[in-house]
């Protein structure tokens, strides 16, 4: 098993529960147990977002890089893992340390960008 592939699944499985984490502690914090406010700038909603997204892409993520890491990857294979990973986490960042989501910012844009461009490069992987 290639080492960069687990490093890769280990730092995903850390932001979505680490996500997942700070939405419960605001949920407690703000005394709310489900929902927020719809407003684009308030943190809990900008957290909810970001875990929401890092669960839809994660799962399927770790199983490519689990799968192409017990496999030999390729130098490009391995980079596409990590460029993934660097984008979920720029994704992340551009969802919640900006002051709204109501406007596109360049972390959000590089981050789902990255994200789509290496999650097919990978797919494409499979397919060798």
């Amino acid at each position: 098993m290639n080492n960069i592939a687990l490093a890769c699944v280990a730092v995903l499985g850390l932001l979505l529960f680490g996500l997942g984490l700070l939405v419960s502690m605001m949920r407690f914090r703000e005394g709310t147990t489900s929902g927020c406010a719809e407003d684009p700038a308030n943190l809990l909603h900008k957290l909810i977002r970001a875990h929401g997204n890092t669960a839809e892409y994660v799962p399927f993520l770790a199983v490519l890089f689990l799968f192409l890491g017990a496999r030999s990857p390729s130098t490009v294979t391995v980079s596409l893992m990590v460029i993934a990973t660097l984008c979920r986490y720029l994704l992340v960042l551009g969802l919640v340390a900006y002051p709204t989501m109501a406007k596109p910012n360049p972390l959000r844009f590089v981050g789902g960008l990255g994200t789509y461009a290496a999650g097919i490069g990978l797919c494409l992987a499979l397919l060798r």
